[in-house]
């Protein structure tokens, strides 16, 4: 018998997870040339990092050769003088994927559940499903969380439920009263993750005032990230906040260098500067009001986005979905189907600099109009 056949059935049923194709993967493929390909399929910043990671990650270079600080101390001072919270609230990861997982891992086990949202991060049934946790998947309301719904399908097992504002992929955003009532409602014996990703490019008067939360409801994470907003997936750090306690449970699951020692330095750098931020947001609002002109001009729907990225319905079916995005891709476009989000009809498309969409709105414009 090989070893493979003793894993756990949970482990060997997983699908992995499918990340967007890299400009390199793209121009091998296509025999184009890197310069000439545009990706607006995995949500990242078009500006790249700030002026201020790039020189904390030039000043570390020298110690690279030692480990990182298991710890994250001056990155999780800098949270703490930010957000004002206490250091023993925050836990570090290689991304928020990985204090996403850390979750999970912590709280989920064989014979309990974990609820999220049709439509939600596919790392939510992931991270169940690798727990050996049962999945329960709600459907959507109107692309986003059904609240309510989500309510109702907790179980006596149920340990977790993930909920992602803005949600990804569909952009969705929950109401802060909303949102509050629910965590009021809430057993105390689930844990709640809120997964807040792109609260960046949220307008201030629409942000939930969520790290207040923390001190209201001990059974809260939030979850937090450098890879969209900061310009840093390339380096992987995110970070969890919440009360001490949990905060603990997750850190006892964590390896003890998941963050490596430049991702430290530059999150900490752009934690500071608020003008690139600021400039990040601009960007993406003008972006964002380009593609849904576009999307007007050329007579398609999308699904109402507060990320930094909009859903378009291109096709009428799977198929012709389908054949419009390797259409894309000949053309040197990269965007990001979402079939395996139960989206068939629609594409995903990052918001970029104003050529890089008027370069996809253009392609996708002479796509539709062959015969």
């Amino acid at each position: 018998m090989h070893p493979c056949d003793l894993a756990p059935a949970h482990i060997r049923a997983i699908a992995p997870y499918p990340p967007g194709k890299p400009i390199s993967e793209l121009a091998r493929e296509m025999g184009l040339a890197e310069a000439d390909i545009v990706k607006l399929a995995s949500n990242e910043n078009p500006l790249g990092p700030s002026p201020r990671a790039r020189a904390a990650m030039a000043a570390g270079l020298d110690e690279v050769a030692l480990y990182p600080d298991g710890n994250g101390f001056e990155l999780k001072f800098a949270l703490s003088n930010r957000l004002g919270v206490g250091i023993d609230g925050i836990v570090l990861g290689n991304g928020s994927n990985d204090v996403l997982e850390l979750a999970a891992r912590a709280l989920l086990a064989p014979g309990t559940s974990a609820v999220y949202s049709e439509h939600a991060f596919a790392v939510y049934p992931l991270a169940t499903q690798a727990a050996g946790a049962r999945g329960i998947a709600v459907p959507a309301r109107d692309w986003g969380h059904d609240l309510a719904a989500m309510g109702a399908a907790i179980r006596d097992d149920t340990r977790v439920v993930f909920l992602a504002n803005p949600n990804n992929p569909t952009g969705t955003l929950l109401e802060s009263g909303e949102l509050h009532a629910f965590l009021t409602a809430l057993p105390s014996r689930v844990a709640a993750v809120l997964d807040e990703a792109y609260g960046e490019f949220l307008d201030p008067a629409r942000r939930a005032p969520s790290v207040d939360w923390l001190a209201e409801f001990p059974n809260l994470i939030l979850t937090r990230t450098f890879s969209k907003a900061y310009g840093l997936a390339g380096l992987r750090v995110g970070y969890a906040l919440a009360q001490p306690d949990l905060a603990d449970l997750l850190n006892r699951v964590r390896q003890p260098f998941n963050v490596n020692s430049l991702a430290l330095a530059a999150a900490a750098a752009a934690l500071g500067d608020e003008e690139f931020l600021a400039r990040a947001k601009a960007v993406n609002d003008a972006g964002m009001a380009q593609l849904l002109d576009g999307c007007r001009r050329l007579g398609l729907g999308h699904i109402p986005s507060f990320g930094n990225f909009v859903c378009i319905e291109v096709g009428k079916d799977a198929a012709a979905t389908a054949k419009i995005f390797q259409a894309l891709l000949r053309k040197g476009v990269i965007v990001r189907p979402v079939g395996n989000y139960g989206l068939p009809t629609y594409l995903r498309v990052s918001i970029g600099l104003p050529e890089q969409n008027t370069r996809f709105l253009a392609a996708l414009g002479e796509i539709l109009e062959r015969p």
